[in-house]
């Protein structure tokens, strides 16, 4: 009888436990499902709070409040980083309109044909794209389609907006709370206290090798080639410099695919001096910024192969949008860590059996 009675307590203690574990699971899901809409503000406010915290520090050393240190550097922030970002995203959209406009003005009126003309070399080029491409039909197609997706663009701004106002609400919390929100997150985790400090040094060399190691230096580049742009009179040079800097994370081939053919258009044209300053400014400048200012920003930061991080940022870019320049490397570093403590334990079984 008594042991009739241990079963069924063991039965329905089991089930107790299954119960939990299935509502634990569904309440965990549908906080996911919560948070969802919320990723991209949470990832950068968590980057930019991880980017500021020397600033968070040094103001908490000057200021007795930590709530009003905290706010201070949201306005900072802001100041620095998210309102000129706003500004160039909508500036960058009307000049995509303009630009694309002024393509097809020159299909339309037939200039690009008698520039290719004018060059014998290229003649038989001019030919071949006539005969398999309705190029003015296309170009006009591709107008409408740019003009749409800014006007998209500009009546999205309200969402812009909302973002940008979760993300400055998150960013002073992370920056407030950053300690206590950091020691929670370490009693989760099912790692020591030593793995999980690592976890955290690596996380936060990560985000900065990313933001500082590609995304600055990518920016950078991009700025020097749209100011060359600006400086030649070449037609939207923000936008183009847009596209460089965008480029300048693929290696190999990086800002020159915008910069080669505008030099060689320059030089179709006649202006040969232009030309070839466009070409040594993007070979001596904005070819090299890359060699001189990572090491600078990012020194011995970056664990991980130059590929890896390529893989990580185009593809955390496919897979989760705008945020997944942070994501996709984040979460490349924190698979890396949790393989290698993987493999230190294989490795201390297999010492253990020696």
């Amino acid at each position: 009888m008594q042991k009739s009675n241990a079963v069924d307590e063991l039965l329905g203690g089991n089930a107790r436990i299954f119960l939990l574990f299935l509502a634990t699971g569904l309440a965990v899901y549908l906080c996911y499902l919560m948070v969802l809409p919320f990723v991209p503000a949470l990832v950068w406010a968590l980057a930019l709070a991880v980017l500021f915290a020397p600033l968070q520090i040094w103001l908490e050393s000057k200021i007795k409040y930590q709530s009003l240190a905290a706010l201070l550097s949201v306005l900072v922030i802001s100041g620095m980083v998210i309102v000129p970002v706003l500004f160039v995203g909508q500036q960058l959209a009307l000049q995509a309109v303009s630009g694309a406009q002024l393509i097809e003005k020159k299909v339309e009126s037939g200039d690009w044909r008698r520039l290719l003309n004018s060059q014998p070399r290229f003649a038989p080029i001019v030919e071949k794209i006539e005969q398999h491409i309705n190029l003015p039909e296309t170009v006009k197609t591709f107008t409408v389609w740019v003009s749409n997706s800014a006007g998209s663009f500009i009546k999205g701004s309200i969402y812009q907006l909302i973002g940008f106002v979760i993300t400055i609400y998150l960013l002073f919390f992370f920056l407030r709370d950053r300690q206590s929100a950091k020691q929670q997150v370490a009693n989760l985790l099912p790692l020591s206290s030593a793995q999980s400090q690592q976890l955290f040094k690596q996380l936060n060399d990560t985000i900065h090798a990313t933001v500082y190691g590609t995304l600055a230096v990518a920016a950078v580049q991009g700025f020097l080639g749209g100011l060359m742009f600006w400086w030649l009179g070449l037609p939207a040079p923000l936008l183009w410099g847009v596209m460089m800097s965008v480029l300048a994370v693929i290696p190999v081939l990086g800002s020159s695919v915008i910069w080669l053919p505008a030099a060689v258009f320059l030089g179709l044209e006649g202006n040969w001096m232009q030309s070839i300053i466009l070409v040594l400014w993007g070979m001596l400048v904005v070819g090299t910024v890359d060699n001189l200012l990572r090491p600078i920003l990012v020194g011995n930061r970056l664990h991980q192969h130059t590929l890896f991080v390529f893989i990580s940022l185009v593809g955390g870019l496919m897979l989760f949008g705008s945020s997944g320049l942070i994501l996709g490397p984040v979460v490349l570093a924190i698979t890396l860590f949790l393989m290698s403590i993987w493999s230190e334990k294989k490795s201390n079984q297999q010492s253990l059996l020696k």
